[in-house]
């Protein structure tokens, strides 16, 4: 459960804790639209170091917001060499001469033995993974024999490719950091009141804005929960012999079945007894309701949201007419 950083509150006493949960919410949203409008990697990039910057200054911890990257790492790889691979317009940077032959198959093979015999003994699996690839793309690169040679090819790095590989890359990572630090530190009853204070428009047009609000806190309250029963299912079914890392197609559809089911009875189970727990409490779909704490703006609040909005207006001003920004700021790629 420590692994995941999206949807579990940590405590914490930094600035960030100390902002009303309706202005993180709204400056989540903020943040979002600001980075979806950067138009060219070296603003994208400035906009990156103030993110560490901030990130730094909330004293949350680092390798809990990379252990939430964790799900969307072969995303995060799968788009830039996407991006790298396919994009083949502009300047080319670097070619690397690669060569396929019986010397490099058996080594390639060598390595994908060792990596299914060795997997399971580590720890970070994907990083594991990724290190393999690496291993192999090396010995298409630097292993060369005239001999037995099947095939030589190029492999074409271009600067418009590597720019938008990144430039995707940073957009994702920071997307998935802001939203993570919205939930790390911000509890889900916060983020239920925030909610429906932003939505309380919508009341004019009869939407229910407190049910819609309480079901998406109760949906990022329980992602963490949910995930760690299902760790707990896996390894209750490893102690009985099921193995979800090996066997066949047909073996590990059986398997994840196995996993599905009590999933399913506990999640039933759960909202059962949160049902009848807001019930005793008094609870009712539709009412009003009234808070023990109420939310209050303050300083702080006033000061960070008028940050936001003076970054979204250089967002919006730097793709309507602001394109001497990047020929100032992008002399170092060229």
């Amino acid at each position: 459960m420590n692994n995941i950083a999206f949807g579990q509150y940590v405590p914490g006493n930094s600035w960030l804790y100390r902002l009303d949960p309706r202005t993180k919410v709204l400056l989540t949203i903020l943040l979002i639209v600001t980075i979806f409008l950067i138009p060219s990697l070296p603003i994208m990039l400035m906009a990156f170091l103030l993110f560490i910057i901030v990130f730094l200054s909330t004293r949350v911890s680092v390798l809990r917001i990379l252990k939430g990257l964790k799900p969307i790492l072969f995303l995060l790889v799968f788009t830039f060499l996407l991006q790298l691979i396919y994009n083949t317009d502009g300047m080319l940077l670097y070619t690397f001469k690669m060569q396929i032959g019986l010397f490099n198959f058996l080594i390639m093979l060598s390595i994908l033995l060792f990596y299914l015999f060795t997997k399971k003994f580590i720890k970070f699996g994907f990083l594991y993974t990724i290190l393999m690839l690496i291993s192999i793309f090396l010995c298409l690169w630097f292993v060369k024999f005239d001999f037995l040679c099947w095939s030589n090819f190029d492999f074409n790095i271009y600067d418009v490719g590597l720019k938008n590989a990144s430039f995707v890359f940073i957009r994702i990572v920071m997307m998935i950091g802001f939203t993570s630090l919205l939930t790390v530190s911000t509890m889900s009853t916060d983020i239920n009141n925030g909610l429906e204070w932003l939505l309380a428009p919508l009341k004019l047009i009869k939407i229910p804005v407190s049910t819609f609000s309480m079901t998406i806190s109760l949906t990022l309250r329980f992602i963490p929960t949910l995930y760690e029963e299902a760790h707990k299912i896996m390894n209750a079914q490893a102690s009985r012999g099921v193995d979800f890392q090996e066997g066949k197609l047909k073996d590990k559809v059986t398997q994840i079945i196995s996993l599905l089911i009590p999933m399913f009875v506990i999640s039933f189970r759960r909202a059962e007894d949160l049902a009848n727990a807001m019930e005793a409490r008094g609870y009712v779909i539709g009412a009003r309701r009234t808070k023990l704490d109420e939310l209050k703006f303050r300083f702080l609040d006033y000061l960070c949201f008028s940050i936001c909005l003076g970054f979204l207006g250089l967002a919006i001003w730097s793709i309507f007419g602001a394109n001497y920004i990047d020929n100032l700021i992008a002399g170092w790629w060229s």
